[in-house]
């Protein structure tokens, strides 16, 4: 069994062999948590310039509750409106194999560099965007990739739009988006 950190490497790396062993290793749950919540701290971090403490603490919390959206709508839009005939998953193998999908994340840490923090914000958003979907084609054993897309992408729409509401509810500013949006 590979090591946490071994483990987030292969998921940045796209490694779908990562994918497969996190969906099968039902005791990879708390794992996957560790990363979600690094992630989710370097994203809050990284936020630090455009939000102070306050929408670091908001970005921070959002990006954890966003998992479990996203990981939720996903589970239910991909096993009950769009299965495949092989589609056999549960609620813990998408979150095991999304929550590793959030390994490229650590690096929205570098979100508070001048300049070019929201443009590694971006890029690794984008990365872990692919991550996600070959966590969801894996976790929801789909020989489409075209699936996993549609998938990941109604789901990302309805958690936008939730996210989006209550970031303004809160009254976190525009900027925080991008540090969530993944």
């Amino acid at each position: 069994m590979a090591s946490l950190g071994e483990r987030m490497m292969g998921a940045a790396k796209l490694d779908v062999s990562t994918y497969e062993e996190v969906e099968a290793d039902t005791t990879a749950t708390p794992q996957a948590m560790i990363v979600v919540v690094v992630s989710a701290l370097a994203a809050g971090i990284g936020s630090i310039g455009d939000n102070g403490i306050k929408g670091m603490i908001i970005v921070t919390v959002a990006a954890l509750v966003g998992w479990f959206i996203w990981a939720g709508l996903t589970y239910l839009i991909g096993t009950k409106i769009l299965p495949e005939p092989e589609t056999k998953a549960d609620v813990g193998e998408l979150l095991r194999t999304t929550g590793f999908s959030q390994s490229p994340g650590v690096l929205r840490v570098l979100g508070i560099v001048p300049v070019l923090g929201g443009l590694i914000t971006l890029v690794v958003s984008i990365w872990m965007l692919v991550a996600f979907v070959i966590a969801v084609r894996q976790a929801l054993d789909y020989k489409s990739t075209g699936r996993a897309v549609g998938v990941c992408l109604i789901g990302f729409i309805v958690y936008f739009v939730v996210m989006f509401g209550i970031m303004m509810v809160l009254g976190v500013g525009a900027a925080s988006m991008g540090a969530i949006t993944s």
